[in-house]
């Protein structure tokens, strides 16, 4: 059969393009994303997960039971390191909260341990991530500049 028979061209006018299957499923896999940066943070309750803002120095609520290896009684959070909230001191612009490391364990001074229990500023954490710079970021990181 020839490619220019008319069955031919019926059956390729019939089949929906593969580039807009695609599309169609990008728009479908990054609307969440969008709307999701897009949305208000809201306020900091007791079981929020928040994130450092940049390398952070966090001060203990317990002290350590080896005072030779954290001398000052704080320690260091990774940029964007997870913190689960344990107390809020409540809507103060200058409040703080109370927070137990997650993430990745590291067992050196002066990076906070995991499960330690850490006094931070507001001003030092934030709500949630943000996803299109964090996607930019893999993407840079993946593909080089």
């Amino acid at each position: 059969m020839a490619p220019d028979s008319p069955n031919a061209q019926d059956q390729s006018q019939t089949e929906p393009p593969l580039w807009s299957i695609g599309m169609a499923m990008l728009i479908i896999l990054l609307a969440p994303l969008v709307l999701y940066s897009f949305a208000p943070a809201g306020p900091i309750r007791e079981g929020d997960t928040v994130f450092s803002d940049g390398q952070q120095r966090a001060q203990f609520i317990k002290a350590i039971a080896s005072h030779s290896l954290h001398p000052d009684e704080t320690c260091l959070l990774d940029p964007n390191s997870p913190l689960i909230v344990i107390e809020n001191s409540g809507g103060e612009p200058d409040g703080w909260i109370k927070a137990e490391v997650q993430g990745s364990p590291s067992a050196e001074w002066p990076f906070c341990p995991v499960h330690a229990e850490v006094r931070l500023s507001l001003h030092q954490v934030f709500q949630k991530p943000a996803v299109l710079g964090t996607v930019r970021d893999t993407l840079v990181r993946w593909f080089g500049r």
